[in-house]
């Protein structure tokens, strides 16, 4: 609304009485109006979360703030605060491989997301005229155990350059070195073709066919230092048989990819997921 700014704020702390209507009588006493407020509470580990959505003057709300996050402090809780109107960057990175890359594309361009497909990159070139077809610009930065280090400086100074907030790996055959992930202005998602934790690394359909499982799957994850191993997003699976071939496998696996890929990317950028503890806890 006209004079009011849409926020989101994501917090997590040690769980008391009384948390929700804290939080609900400050935002109520400084003029916000409650959208949407979600919660949950962790029974082991005695940590609190919640997700809450509200309207807020825009009067003076760089000060306002920096004041609900001196609030949450004061209930010994952690707070991510969001502006719902922001259009974040977003970097695609992609080698060969196109499903994830036009699913994501062409779900942007129909204004699916909150946010702005800035740039490509590539350590292929097999993707550029594709790029250039949507009007996305392509950087072609072929990466060797020689030049990786060099490669990946480059990449970073793209990421700077554009302003991301968001590298989603669409199928990106490449491990990113531990630097490149300490130094990275921002989260990273990848799409991982099986159902983690099983079968990490390459060719997972592969290796799913060669142990004749029943189910396959595709995570959606964050990029950490270790492979394969940062905090999931979302998943789905589908039912295979001994009459599925890999390349059988390899089509169902792709439709998997697209819409896990896709949610996890939607349920980012509406700041709908808080990580913790390697965990994830997904407000849908």
């Amino acid at each position: 609304m006209e004079g009011e700014k849409r926020v989101v704020a994501l917090l997590h702390g040690p769980d008391d009485k009384g948390l929700v209507a804290k939080v609900a009588n400050w935002i109520y006493s400084h003029g916000g109006n409650i959208l949407h407020a979600d919660q949950h509470r962790d029974l082991e580990a005695e940590v609190f979360f919640q997700r809450v959505e509200w309207l807020h003057p825009v009067e003076n709300w760089e000060i306002e703030s920096k004041a609900f996050k001196a609030f949450v402090e004061s209930l010994n809780m952690n707070a991510g605060i969001h502006l719902v109107n922001e259009s974040p960057n977003i970097a695609l990175f992609v080698s060969k491989t196109d499903h994830c890359f036009h699913d994501l594309v062409l779900r942007w361009r129909s204004s699916e997301y909150p946010g702005k497909i800035a740039c490509v990159i590539s350590n292929h070139n097999d993707l550029s005229e594709e790029a250039e077809h949507y009007g996305l610009p392509y950087y072609h930065l072929p990466v060797s155990k020689l030049n990786k280090s060099e490669a990946e400086g480059k990449q970073l100074a793209i990421l700077e350059k554009y302003k991301i907030h968001l590298v989603i790996l669409a199928r990106y055959m490449q491990i990113l070195s531990p630097e490149f992930v300490q130094n990275s202005p921002c989260s990273i998602i990848n799409i991982h073709h099986s159902f983690l934790p099983a079968f990490v690394g390459a060719k997972p359909y592969h290796q799913a066919y060669q142990r004749g499982v029943k189910i396959i799957g595709a995570s959606a994850h964050y990029v950490t230092e270790e492979l394969d191993g940062g905090p999931i997003i979302q998943q789905d699976v589908a039912r295979i048989n001994h009459r599925h071939s890999v390349e059988d496998i390899i089509r169902r696996g792709k439709d998997l990819e697209k819409a896990v890929l896709s949610q996890a990317v939607r349920w980012h950028l509406e700041h709908r997921v808080l990580g913790y503890e390697g965990k994830t806890v997904v407000f849908d």
